[in-house]
């Protein structure tokens, strides 16, 4: 699994996953911008390098392919009703222990749609903690924000904790950001707490991923 999270204490969510994927990776694709020269194809966004995400204190991060479709692997905190279908592309990470990141990336079809797009992602994980718990009640959540970051048209970063009745505990920190048209998502996680995120550090992997838009 790519997040390396511990398949008893997301085992919850597996539902959740199965329908968002579903419903996010939607074949709808983004307009082209206004203005475009025709027959122009814009640039690719560039996605994070592995030595671009927060240093693990013990192994190196491994970057898989960029790759089409909304990732699974954000599935647990924007699922559930989704967000509207794009074409999605993603990258997953992972070191050779228990931490995972993913990236995913939209250009939509206007700077109004992308910003529109960003707000509706950040309300998702604002609320992901309480519709969490309303889908388990085996399973505590609490949320925290870490405040906005002042690259390109911004962005926010957040954390979520995740403890099981069973005494698995998972942290999480996710962030959004948006530059013109197009929007990008990261997430890192491992087992641990509040104590064990490296805000700090993950806050310049957001600015970074949001800088390497265009």
């Amino acid at each position: 699994m790519p997040m390396r999270t511990r398949a008893a204490a997301l085992a919850f969510l597996s539902a959740v996953t199965l329908a968002a994927v579903t419903s996010l990776a939607g074949p709808a694709g983004a307009a082209p911008a206004t203005g475009a020269v025709p027959g122009a194809k814009a640039a690719a966004p560039r996605f994070l390098a592995a030595s671009q995400l927060p240093p693990h204190p013990s192994s190196a991060w491994t970057a898989g392919p960029v790759t089409d479709g909304f990732p699974a692997e954000l599935a647990y905190c924007l699922g559930e009703e989704g967000v509207p279908a794009h074409d999605y592309r993603h990258r997953v990470f992972h070191t050779d222990l228990d931490t995972g990141a993913v990236q995913a990336t939209v250009v939509t079809g206007s700077a109004a749609q992308g910003k529109a797009l960003a707000a509706l992602i950040d309300r998702r994980i604002r609320s992901c903690a309480d519709r969490i718990e309303r889908s388990d009640p085996e399973t505590e959540a609490e949320g925290r924000f870490y405040g906005s970051l002042p690259v390109e048209e911004g962005a926010r970063v957040h954390g979520l904790h995740t403890a099981t009745s069973w005494g698995a505990t998972d942290i999480h920190l996710l962030s959004v950001g948006r530059d013109g048209r197009t929007v990008t998502v990261v997430s890192w996680g491992q087992m641990g707490d509040f104590g064990d995120a490296p805000v700090a550090a993950f806050r310049k992997t957001t600015a970074r991923a949001v800088g390497k838009l265009y």
